[in-house]
């Protein structure tokens, strides 16, 4: 039977063409056990493939489905024998089989589009990296998961045990299903109590909505950070786009970011926030493209108050002054540190209702661009989308080979070519950064630039 899908994810189907694939990436590196090579690893997965039955998690069985049953709505129906010779593939890197390799072929994978007849999901078996390690491709469209889902999808396929060596494949369930909570059965009484604190949070949310939108729209106008900019200027990376993606990532030391977190009084966040807004500057200076006003960043952001702190984090978005104008790297970390501050501050007045709302306020036109198309001659609400997303904090193993890196690959939309994404995987960083091949010609080059910056943030803080 099918079941209903929310509106967010029927705008991700919605949103989707040729030009304009609606998909989250993300390419893992792996190193082998001792004593073993990429045939082991290739032949353990074929068994898995023999074996698997065409079963695979809950999550991965949804296919998309809209017919005049559901009334022209998308819905999720159950697919209960899935062909994963379609959704698992082998690839094989040219020589020399460097990252170069690695980072082209998965370029042009993240520009294909997902077959909508089928569970929305695949996965590419890499070999032929020259250090002897191996690499997984993962795409999953972003209907089904986004990037924090798909962290947690990998999070539970591996194992924290380097000997343990029946470990199912990323695609197959893992121990029993949930057990359904039991019904307690139907009371008046409670139905009536229930009743009455709806619809008293009810009124107490819609009455405190107001003065919510009222000081986010007064805090855009003064330049302050919240969740709603007025402020970002046209760049290059605020145009239509095609559908060819261009893909290129690095990594760091975690350590090297905490520290001059520390001797700043900033945050891990501030200090990438800090990274790409040098890395921005130097790229649009060589391109001739700055602007004299600062690039707006809109940064998603768990938030937890403690009025609140009973109901887990509240999830909004920020849009952060970049400090692009400013040639001093220190200044420009000062200055994300501030909009940040300030947009969190904003927050602690509002509840987790209206930061939502707050927040899809801020957000609105990049739906609206994804679904009609991005209008060159209106001002960007932002200038692109740059994520922290959590990542493992301790070491994962796939049957001993050993996870030694996350690049994230995710999805430019019209009017925003350009995505910076990061995520940390037990003591490093990673930086992946997405964007479209008319938008942003010269992308490799950005990996470059944010160790540069990485290093004048050091030298600033007396590193």
């Amino acid at each position: 039977m099918p079941l209903p899908m929310s509106p967010l994810d029927s705008m991700f189907l919605l949103g989707e063409s040729r030009e304009h694939p609606m998909h989250v990436g993300g390419v893992e590196i792996f190193q082998l056990p001792e004593g073993a090579d990429t045939y082991d690893m290739r032949a353990m997965l074929d068994r898995a493939l023999a074996d698997g039955d065409g079963i695979v998690t809950p999550r991965l069985a949804k296919r998309a489905h809209r017919s005049f049953s559901t009334l022209g709505q998308w819905s999720w129906e159950t697919v209960d024998d899935i062909d994963l010779g379609h959704h698992i593939r082998h690839d094989a890197l040219p020589a020399p089989g460097g990252e170069a390799e690695l980072m082209a072929l998965c370029s042009r994978l993240h520009g294909s589009l997902l077959d909508r007849s089928r569970p929305l999901w695949e996965m590419h078996l890499i070999e032929g990296l020259s250090d002897g390690r191996f690499a997984v491709y993962t795409k999953i469209h972003h209907a089904v998961a986004d990037g924090v889902t798909a962290m947690k999808m990998l999070r539970n396929a591996l194992s924290e045990n380097s000997e343990d060596r029946d470990v199912p494949a990323p695609w197959q369930p893992r121990g029993p299903r949930p057990q359904r909570t039991p019904s307690k059965g139907f009371s008046l009484s409670g139905l009536a109590g229930s009743t009455f604190r709806t619809a008293r949070d009810t009124v107490g949310e819609v009455a405190g909505l107001v003065p919510a939108l009222a000081g986010t729209v007064s805090r855009a106008f003064r330049d302050q950070g919240g969740p709603l900019a007025l402020s970002a200027p046209r760049t290059p990376f605020n145009v239509p786009i095609t559908g060819a993606r261009q893909f290129a990532a690095q990594s760091w030391p975690l350590e090297r970011l905490r520290l001059v977190a520390k001797l700043s009084d900033t945050t891990i966040n501030d200090v990438v926030l800090a990274m790409s807004s040098g890395a921005l500057r130097s790229y649009l200076e060589d391109q001739n493209a700055l602007p004299a006003e600062p690039l707006i960043a809109m940064v998603p952001v768990s938030l937890k108050s403690q009025r609140e702190a009973s109901n887990g984090n509240n999830i909004g978005v920020l849009m952060c002054n970049l400090g692009t104008h400013l040639p001093d790297p220190a200044d420009r970390l000062d200055t994300i540190r501030t909009s940040m501050r300030e947009g969190k501050e904003a927050y602690e007045t509002m509840s987790a209702t209206q930061i939502l709302a707050m927040s899809a306020l801020g957000a609105a036109p990049i739906g609206a661009s994804m679904l009609f198309g991005h209008n060159s001659r209106v001002r960007p609400p932002f200038n692109l989308i740059i994520s922290n997303v959590p990542g493992p904090s301790s070491p994962l193993y796939w049957n001993g080979a050993r996870l030694d890196a996350i690049y994230p690959l995710s999805v430019p939309v019209d009017g925003q070519g350009l995505n910076i994404t990061c995520t940390s995987n037990d003591d490093i960083i990673s930086f992946g950064v997405t964007g479209c091949r008319s938008a942003v010609p010269d992308l490799k080059s950005i990996p470059a630039r944010l160790g540069h910056e990485l290093r004048a943030l050091e030298r600033a803080v007396g590193i």
